[in-house]
């Protein structure tokens, strides 16, 4: 006999039928990424039997690249997921351990964060009844397990949930919505231990210069003249080209073994950054080179962001403001303002923090987040 079906408003939390076994969670949309958001009572311990469920869930592997059989995109943007649990540390509200899952490969990556995720955390802690609602804005800290560093988000609250309406656009997710300030708190190191891995603000890699920086995630900059382009290319021309893609990701793996995490295909990403210039936005607006400081390109899993890549573009704004480094090159010396990133779908103002040593004291983004759904997956 199959499981009787909860009344309204009851909501257990895992379940089962004779065909499928079913686990509470939360489709939710953070800045320009969505993810399945889960409490970590709901699932198995770190190992195997919670990667066969994240897998499932989102729709890996799919050979055909569509994730047609979960609730994956298709790109690396949209197969995520978001496991969140009680605090480990005294000064966080919750733990959040972000999960990066391959669309083709039956591979769960936990090395480093999601910047646009992590927008999603507070709102979804909030909901939950994690932590306190409290108007008009509520502080969530938030522990992220991947980096083990403090991510302290800034959500407004309105009748006691996360606020969804409001006037902050995000380049890359129509209308507006609520904006979320976070404040990622020494953001240095996060993966490798070091804020420059190799001790030098330039590296050769196959005959080119290539800045390796770890703040937030690790990221490997590289000038796109050096790739044989201008730097406002579109991610559609920037995915079709395969020998491109297969030069940046030999670039990519060098990178990685000189800062000691080789075998991860999420980190360290890589950019390619270039001088601020005119360009036209997936979304037709179009963009004078002064509305810019630098404009990027990132390549996450094999594929060119959409919009940008938010641990990417934290870690931009620390190296635009490291002496030396390609992305300082292409940015100039630093304003008085934020720094304003060019990417395809817009401009993201980042402010970073960098004292001498050089130290990443803290970068803070804005970004908007929503609940989109709630209940059940299932698994076979």
């Amino acid at each position: 006999m199959a499981p009787a079906k909860p009344a309204l408003g009851q909501r257990p939390t895992v379940g089962s039928s004779v065909r499928q076994r079913r686990i509470r969670a939360v489709f939710m949309r953070g800045g320009t990424s969505r993810a399945l958001f889960f409490h970590a009572a709901d699932l198995p311990p770190e190992g195997a039997a919670r990667d066969r469920i994240l897998l499932r869930a989102l729709g890996s592997p799919d050979p055909y690249g569509r994730q047609l059989d979960g609730l994956g995109g298709g790109i690396s943007s949209l197969s995520k997921a978001c496991i969140i649990g009680p605090r480990t540390r005294p000064d966080a509200d919750v733990d959040y351990t972000f999960a990066q899952v391959e669309v083709r490969r039956p591979v769960v990556d936990y090395k480093g964060n999601c910047g646009n995720c992590s927008s999603a955390v507070g709102p979804f802690a909030i909901d939950e009844g994690l932590v306190p609602a409290v108007e008009p804005e509520t502080i969530v800290r938030i522990h992220n397990t991947n980096t083990k560093k403090l991510i302290v988000a800034h959500v407004p609250v309105r009748d006691g949930e996360a606020a969804v309406d409001g006037d902050f656009a995000l380049p890359g997710v129509p209308g507006t919505g609520a904006r979320i300030a976070l404040d990622f708190v020494d953001p240095g190191g996060a993966v490798t231990g070091r804020l420059l891995p190799t001790g030098r603000t330039r590296d050769v890699i196959d005959g080119v210069d290539a800045s390796l920086v770890d703040a937030t995630n690790p990221v490997v900059f590289v000038r796109a003249k050096d790739a044989g382009l201008v730097g406002t290319e579109s991610p559609a021309d920037l995915d079709g080209d395969a020998a491109l893609g297969a030069r940046l990701e030999k670039i990519r793996a060098a990178a990685a073994e000189l800062m000691g995490i080789a075998g991860s295909a999420a980190v360290p990403k890589i950019a390619l950054v270039s001088p601020p210039a005119a360009f036209t936005a997936l979304d037709g607006t179009r963009y004078r080179a002064a509305e810019a400081d630098v404009i990027a390109r990132v390549i996450s899993m094999g594929n060119c962001h959409r919009a940008v890549a938010l641990t990417a573009a934290m870690c931009l704004a620390v190296a635009a403001r490291l002496e030396g480094t390609v992305v300082q090159e292409a940015a100039g010396p630093p304003g008085a303002h934020d720094l304003r990133l060019g990417h395809p779908s817009g401009v993201l103002p980042i402010a970073a923090e960098v004292a001498p040593g050089p130290t990443a004291k803290r970068v803070t983004v804005y970004r908007t987040a929503r609940r989109l759904m709630e209940g059940f997956v299932r698994i076979p």
